[in-house]
């Protein structure tokens, strides 16, 4: 199963802005029920949309900053990046599926 890389405020914007496939960030916090329920869920989809989709995750707790950079509000949020931009927001716990079709532009 891929290990999701684990952004911080440092590497956030070279990572984003770098990447040559869309770029899935999920904003958690090691408290967060719901967003430990969707982390293999998340790992699932990285493994199978290698190329296509880069799944990564910023801990709010630790890099508050760039949470707040972004408007998030709830944990999980994820939201996904094609060449920089904003494509796609997702708030809350979803199913593979559900999340699958979330990411249906970018893939």
């Amino acid at each position: 199963m891929a290990q999701l890389t684990e952004l911080t405020a440092d590497t956030f914007s070279e990572t984003v802005n770098g990447a040559q496939e869309a770029v899935v960030v999920d904003f958690w916090a090691e408290w967060c029920g719901p967003c430990k329920k969707i982390a293999p869920i998340l790992e699932e989809i990285a493994d199978e949309h290698q190329g296509k989709l880069r799944v990564t995750k910023l801990d709010v707790e630790a890099h508050p900053s760039v949470a707040q950079q972004y408007g998030v509000m709830a944990i999980p949020t994820l939201i996904v990046f094609k060449d920089g931009q904003e494509v796609v927001r997702v708030t809350g716990s979803k199913g593979k599926a559900q999340l699958l079709d979330d990411f249906a532009p970018v893939l």
